[in-house]
């Protein structure tokens, strides 16, 4: 069980570079969404824990070279730096590498416990983070290059091109997450390898050695911060570096993975130097890196314009950042283990034990102060010894000149420390702006929206009303031609009737008759001259089409009401003999008023009176 808590920091680790960088096997085909994040995951999880048991000591070697820990104390504490620094740069969506920050954590217990950095093994990791995107890069144009010929050549329809993208993306994600399990999980589990030796596993066909088992249960980690967390990376990786097409997004994850899949294979390393090659450097590279190298190369195969420097110039500030800031963080971490749990941390930093008292029940009082008296004895003598040989040992190294350097380590650090502060004060500063930045972006979208929707709204009521207008218009246009027919029905009645009056008074002898027939037609002429239902017709069109009439006569001052009466009757469709019944005049009336009127209106000879009234 103590074991277990010893390894949480190690999981906690492993859960970070899951975490993160998921986002450079996936990252780019997920921020395409070509694959869907739930296939992207399940895939990744399955082939990562496969190169980490079956590949992943290569790079442990080489990492074991840079500093020895053999305490579970000084790899808890390492592998918790590493861990936090990289947690802590994941929530600031940067892609950093977990490679930077437990080498930086490394080298700070190597810094706390006095012992020595091997200078060559660092070299050879730093020149890793160095070619390691100028690497990816280069391969990446080598690749989009091929990549784009076989398109032009194939000529694939579009549907299929998508389907091979797609199952070409999960295949090479596949191998870019056993790549990326080979390489990096001793990243997660080479500090425990020194510390923690457990049985071997016989399952008969096949054995797991206590490293396997580190680094198959270091995988199980990787794929729990897969799940959980890398989405939040993959958006930075997939679409907010650089915009990325299918073709670009195959081509990134196949570069990341043979990059990696080149540094962590003992096999190619031992076929170079078959062929008197020099080796190549099995080191846990930094799959970050390699992705942006990618990235960027193919960005500036482009041009160039399509990469986003800003969020590039965060990233590299994340990079620089991540190695000092698990140095220090892993140092003072360190001293806070030793100092206050006083657990061992190793090299010159082990704790001295205290002399054990032993009791014995079944020996008598005589005995006990005997042996008490030879135990307190013993431990004077080995107490003044172990002072003795502190003394001499500080005598030494007062005239070491190697000692002399520690001041300058101290200021080293101080400046460190102050360089880290000033950085992470810049990236929370930094983060803080695009916090805010996101925020005025959501509102000032909401009150957009917002906008849109009342305006959209406002449109709607207006688009209701002017419907509701139309219908009452059209229902008091019906109600007006219907009064006129109404009106032109009772004057044909009238004019009839008087005709039949006429017809029946030139037939009539009778005096009297003849006076009654007269009276009656004209009450008929009166009743047609003066008929009120006309007028009052007359007025309720003026009424209803009051607005017409006033720009009429806006645009045309010289017309006369009459004119005004005829356009408006016009404007309800009606025929000249339906005119002339209303207004009592004759249907040529009616014809050399509408030929007036047209002169009057200007109206060209190709353009019919009516509509040009209705259109007005």
């Amino acid at each position: 069980m103590i074991i277990l808590f010893y390894l949480s920091s190690g999981l906690f680790l492993g859960w970070s570079l899951g975490a993160n960088d998921a986002a450079n096997i996936f990252g780019t085909a997920v921020g395409t969404k070509m694959i869907r994040f739930k296939t992207a995951a399940i895939t990744a999880s399955i082939f990562v824990i496969l190169g980490a048991v079956i590949q992943g000591a290569g790079a442990n070697n080489t990492l074991g070279q840079l500093g020895s820990i053999s305490t579970l104390a000084a790899a808890f504490t390492v592998a918790l730096s590493a861990a936090l620094t990289v947690y802590w740069m994941t929530r600031l969506k940067l892609p950093v590498s977990t490679s930077q920050s437990i080498v930086g954590a490394i080298i700070g217990w190597n810094f706390y416990t006095n012992n020595p950095t091997d200078l060559h093994t660092l070299t050879k990791i730093v020149t890793t983070w160095i070619s390691g995107p100028i690497l990816g890069g280069i391969s990446a144009v080598l690749l989009f290059m091929l990549v784009k010929r076989i398109s032009k050549k194939t000529k694939l329809h579009l549907l299929y091109r998508d389907s091979f993208i797609r199952y070409g993306l999960l295949l090479v994600g596949a191998f870019g997450a056993y790549s990326l399990g080979a390489n990096n999980i001793a990243n997660v589990m080479g500090v425990f390898t020194g510390a923690v030796d457990l049985p071997v596993i016989d399952l008969g066909f096949i054995q797991f050695d206590s490293t396997q088992q580190l680094f198959f249960i270091g995988g199980i980690a990787i794929a729990i911060g897969i799940f959980t967390y890398s989405r939040h990376v993959m958006a930075t990786v997939g679409n907010a570096l650089m915009p990325l097409t299918s073709e670009a997004a195959i081509v990134v994850v196949l570069s990341q993975a043979l990059v990696l899949f080149i540094f962590s294979s003992q096999g190619l390393s031992d076929a170079f130097q078959s062929i008197g090659l020099p080796a190549i450097p099995l080191v846990p590279v930094s799959s970050s890196q390699i992705i942006i190298g990618s990235i960027i190369g193919i960005g500036l195969y482009k041009g160039g314009k399509e990469i986003k420097y800003n969020i590039l110039g965060s990233i590299s500030l994340g990079w620089v950042a991540t190695p000092l800031i698990a140095g220090i963080l892993a140092f003072f971490m360190l001293f806070f283990v030793n100092n206050v749990f006083k657990q061992d941390v190793g090299g010159d930093r082990v704790l001295i034990a205290s002399p054990e008292i032993i009791v014995i029940d079944s020996i008598d009082s005589t005995e006990y102060l005997l042996l008490k008296e030879f135990q307190d004895t013993s431990a004077l003598q080995q107490t003044d010894t172990i002072y003795t040989s502190v003394l001499q040992q500080l005598s030494e190294e007062k005239h070491s000149p190697e000692k002399n350097y520690s001041l300058f380590f101290k200021i080293v650090i101080i400046v460190l420390l102050i360089t880290i502060l000033v950085l992470l004060y810049y990236l929370w500063n930094r983060h803080q702006k695009f916090r805010l930045l996101q925020l005025q972006i959501k509102s000032a979208e909401h009150k957009y929206l917002l906008k849109i929707e009342n305006l959209e709204n406002s449109i709607k009521d207006k688009i209701h009303h002017h419907d509701d207008l139309g219908k009452e218009l059209k229902f008091r246009q019906n109600e007006m031609v219907t009064m006129a027919i109404s009106i032109i029905h009772k004057n044909e009645f009238l004019n009839d009737l008087k005709r039949e009056v006429a017809k029946i008074k030139a037939g009539a002898k009778d005096y009297d008759t003849r006076l009654e027939l007269n009276k009656l037609s004209l009450m008929i002429t009166q009743d047609l001259s003066i008929d009120r239902d006309r007028e009052k017709f007359q007025m309720h069109i003026c009424e209803q089409n009051s607005n017409f009439i006033h720009r009429m006569s806006e645009a045309f001052p010289s017309m006369t009401g009459n004119e005004k009466r005829l356009a408006v009757l016009l404007r309800l469709n009606l025929s000249s003999k339906e005119i002339a019944s209303i207004l009592n005049i004759s249907p040529k009336s009616v014809e050399m008023n509408r030929y007036r009127l047209r002169k009057k209106l200007k109206v060209e000879p190709k353009v019919g009176l009516n509509d040009f009234i209705r259109e007005f």
